[in-house]
């Protein structure tokens, strides 16, 4: 079989590595890809958003499968496009894209049907935003962005003026372009965070597995935001009794929700959830893997990943077993000086082989040059994913690969996981 990924980052990376795997795959197309997904497949040359360009060349090349790694095409109706064409394709359509395309929608969605999340409000004008925002206690509201932002669309102020100038940002001045076209006002939970994900198809919800990631580019969660620098799984607060609920009070009833609304959902479903005094709500929804959760949960994956897109592509995920392993994975990624500002690109990457003896190396902002080095090409660079029994092993095994690869101005968190092994 044909299989062709969309993406270049390094969620793109892992997915390509775990179908590699698969012996019903023989082949396989990353658009438009990265130095690592270079070694495992064909890169080809079109952008991940391009969704003109990307069913031409599902077509030209007989693509028996696509999978797609980023929202925006999904968000943008990817999935309809080829299903139109007669196209296999693994994520969901535009309406149920909406779960991460729209903020707002999604929040509606789960009030009409009883899915725990916070209280929040939507808003399209800044005064009027600013004049509720100041009737709650300050620091008691984060503000969200409506559409997707790469993952930095929400920010936390804990002054009035900090709030002030986020609504202004976001409203007026379009801080994340049309994403911040409207935003929500949404009350501040407080708890661990935790990432879950369950393969989806219509009511069918698959086995779920969670993961924790880190958003802020410093050490103690300092900072600002990023894409997500570093994952763990699993949480040291995880539970069969915590999964069962997750399951039954958020999972189920939100496949049965979009159903019900004639946005039935095909796809990864990722619950962004907050661990609160009350029980488990959610944060937000994606309609996608996480990056840099996916990183971690690919080497956890028990089950050949082509076999669950292309049952879930076909609608028939209840036949199709969903396994996961109890192995513990950390991942640490290593971003570019300045990220996640401004950065320089070109610099060249040493050491990729010998961290390759501790951990699975997953490049995501990476290219080869015209002399033919391993040089970064953005942000967030690469990773290395260490894997054992526990999340110490497994964290010992990240840092020490992470420790043989060295690019000028390289950064890294040192915090990953810790909290999952301190007493």
């Amino acid at each position: 079989m044909k299989v062709l990924v969309i993406g270049s980052g390094g969620r793109e990376h892992s997915l390509v590595w775990k179908l590699a795997q698969s012996p019903k795959v023989t082949e396989l197309l990353i658009a438009p890809g990265n130095a690592g997904t270079a070694e495992l497949g064909e890169n080809v040359d079109v952008g991940a958003e391009d969704i003109g360009a990307l069913l031409e060349l599902a077509q030209s090349r007989s693509v028996d499968l696509t999978v797609v790694g980023p929202e925006q095409a999904l968000v943008d109706g990817i999935s309809d496009r080829f299903e139109e064409a007669g196209l296999k394709i693994f994520g969901p359509s535009a309406n149920a894209a909406r779960v991460e395309g729209s903020k707002i929608w999604s929040d509606d969605l789960m009030t009409k049907y009883g899915i725990p999340t916070a209280d929040s409000q939507a808003f399209s004008n800044s005064v009027m935003a600013i004049e509720y925002g100041r009737s709650k206690a300050a620091g008691s509201l984060v503000v969200k962005a409506d559409g997707p932002a790469a993952g930095k669309g929400v920010l936390l102020p804990d002054t009035y003026d900090d709030l002030d100038t986020a609504v202004v940002g976001m409203l007026d001045h379009r801080t994340f372009g049309e994403a911040s076209s409207r935003l929500l006002l949404a009350e501040r939970m407080s708890g661990p965070e935790v990432s879950v994900f369950a393969f989806l198809d219509g009511e069918t919800v698959s086995s779920a597995v969670a993961a924790c990631d880190y958003k802020r580019i410093g050490e103690g969660d300092s900072g600002l935001n990023t894409g997500g620098v570093g994952s763990y799984t699993p949480p040291e607060f995880w539970t069969e009794e915590l999964a069962a609920r997750i399951r039954t009070e958020i999972l189920e009833p939100m496949a049965k929700a979009l159903v019900a609304e004639k946005s039935s959902y095909s796809g990864v479903l990722y619950a962004g959830l907050m661990i609160t005094d009350t029980g488990p709500r959610v944060i937000e929804f994606n309609c996608r893997f996480g990056d840099p959760e996916c990183q971690i949960l690919m080497p956890k994956l028990k089950s050949d990943l082509f076999d669950i897109c292309l049952a879930v592509a076909e609608g028939r995920l209840a036949d199709e077993p969903v396994k996961w392993a109890r192995s513990a994975h950390t991942f640490v990624v290593m971003t570019s000086e300045g990220y996640p500002g401004s950065y320089d690109t070109g610099t060249e990457i040493t050491g990729v082989d010998e961290a390759a003896e501790h951990g699975l190396v997953v490049h995501a902002g990476t290219a080869i040059d015209d002399s033919g080095s391993l040089v970064t090409s953005g942000g967030r660079v690469l990773g290395v994913v260490g894997s054992g029994e526990s999340v110490k092993d497994a964290r010992d095994a990240a840092y020490e690969g992470v420790s043989k690869i060295s690019f000028e101005g390289a950064q890294y968190r040192r915090d990953i996981a810790l909290r999952a092994i301190q007493d």
